[in-house]
């Protein structure tokens, strides 16, 4: 983001503010800035050295993938590159010290912060409000693994981002690439970095962990989704089989 060759960000600092200076209490929307708050244009692209307030700069796909050397990709993408980020738990009169700079392998998700939450709260999370029905929760309290033990959850954890999509089952993940992606097998234990697929050597496991994310996706709304193609179909062929898009903004 940033670094295409044409994009047609300015490259020069202007010799002067050109546009309005925001508001002391206005927050810019955009993904990318496009000023600074004193009025000048937001640079961007090859030959602009980052670091002043007026620059803008993602690193790239190479340096993105680098960063997250060995595992597969980066974000967005819901290979382990994408999604496998430390949380470090800080609780002195929870935590044992005996656990105090310890490693816990068990896997979580953003879902069971707030299972944790109300779990560490003593609260109960309601079911509805207003007259509103609400979502249950879907995680589970992360407060066994502080203290190194099992998290007991008894469902699988499942992803979906811009029709890249995974389920995490123990050991097994099931991961794809894009809408129209083709579903990859992984042995976690043994293959963290994602490297051996084995759909095509557990075509049973293979089939079983697809449709529990395709009855998890309809209950969550993911299905049937806004990305091009639809859930089941081939991508078309071209440039537009690069990434998916939203239905009707192709």
């Amino acid at each position: 983001m940033g670094r295409q060759a044409n994009n047609p960000a300015p490259r020069d600092r202007a010799a002067q503010p050109s546009l309005p200076p925001l508001a002391a209490g206005y927050l810019q929307p955009d993904m990318i800035p496009k000023q600074t708050r004193d009025g000048y244009p937001m640079r961007q692209g090859y030959g602009v050295l980052p670091g002043a307030a007026d620059t803008y700069h993602g690193y790239g796909e190479a340096w993105a993938n680098v960063s997250n050397t060995p595992f597969r990709e980066y974000k967005h993408w819901v290979h382990e590159g994408g999604i496998s980020t430390p949380l470090v738990a800080h609780w002195p009169a929870g935590i044992p010290r005996s656990r105090h700079h310890a490693l816990e392998p068990q896997p979580a998700h953003l879902i069971d912060l707030m299972a944790t939450c109300v779990d560490l709260a003593g609260a109960t999370y309601p079911k509805e409000r207003d007259g509103e029905r609400l979502h249950p929760l879907e995680g589970v309290s992360l407060r066994p693994a502080l203290s190194g033990q099992p998290l007991g959850r008894t469902a699988p954890i499942f992803f979906e981002h811009e029709g890249n999509r995974a389920v995490r089952d123990g050991q097994w993940k099931l991961v794809a690439k894009g809408p129209a992606g083709a579903w990859e097998l992984y042995d976690l234990e043994v293959d963290r970095t994602e490297t051996h697929n084995l759909a095509a050597r557990e075509p049973d496991r293979l089939r079983t962990m697809i449709g529990q994310w395709e009855t998890w996706a309809r209950r969550a709304n993911v299905l049937p989704w806004i990305w091009t193609p639809a859930y089941g179909e081939p991508a078309p062929a071209g440039p537009a089989a690069k990434k998916g898009k939203k239905q009707g903004k192709n």
